[in-house]
């Protein structure tokens, strides 16, 4: 069973700019800022609130992700989390909803990623602000965060749908936090 370890920050134009200057002085590696669209379904044991079935679509590529959250208190989470490469996303749609599941939160992101020794950091640009992760064992994201310079930045215990339930709009039953359409495509 595949753990996800990650601590999640809010940050605003002036950190992303200072931490993506430390980023590129530690000679980390980036690769070129994605769009994602990310479709929460909602149904049999989805419903619990500590579990999330996720269809996400990045470019040409979709994925299927089962996430559920272990018991903590700690900002840095640690949740089980299984994915699978989809071949057909609108057939895995049709899939899911003739089985129960139905569509409840959807919410864009522009990504980008960078590695950095064993850590992945992230930095997400959503329609309700930015926000960066830092994906590795507990012990490397405090060395991270001393790198990067934020030992002081508070942890996100928020996750994107339950920022986007707080902060998305009603649109016919789905909570949804999109780009204007003119901005879905442009990395800034």
């Amino acid at each position: 069973m595949p753990i996800e370890i990650e601590k999640k920050y809010r940050l605003t134009k002036a950190q992303r700019g200072m931490v993506e200057r430390r980023l590129r002085a530690l000679k980390a590696s980036s690769r070129p800022v994605e769009h994602e669209e990310n479709t929460l379904y909602r149904g049999g044991r989805i419903e619990l609130g500590s579990c999330a079935l996720r269809l996400r679509r990045v470019g040409a590529r979709s994925i299927l992700t089962f996430k559920q959250r272990l018991p903590s208190k700690s900002p840095i989470k640690h949740q089980q989390e299984e994915e699978t490469e989809v071949a057909n996303p609108d057939a895995m749609h049709a899939i899911l909803t003739a089985l129960g599941f139905r569509p409840a939160l959807v919410y864009e992101k522009r990504r980008t990623r960078w590695q950095l020794d064993r850590a992945e950091i992230v930095i997400d640009e959503l329609p309700f602000g930015l926000f960066m992760e830092i994906e590795a064992s507990e012990k490397e994201i405090a060395r991270v965060e001393v790198q990067l310079e934020i030992e002081d930045l508070p942890a996100v215990m928020e996750t994107y749908p339950m920022l986007t339930a707080k902060l998305g709009k009603n649109r016919k039953g789905i909570v949804e936090a999109r780009f204007p359409r003119r901005l879905r495509n442009r990395s800034r």
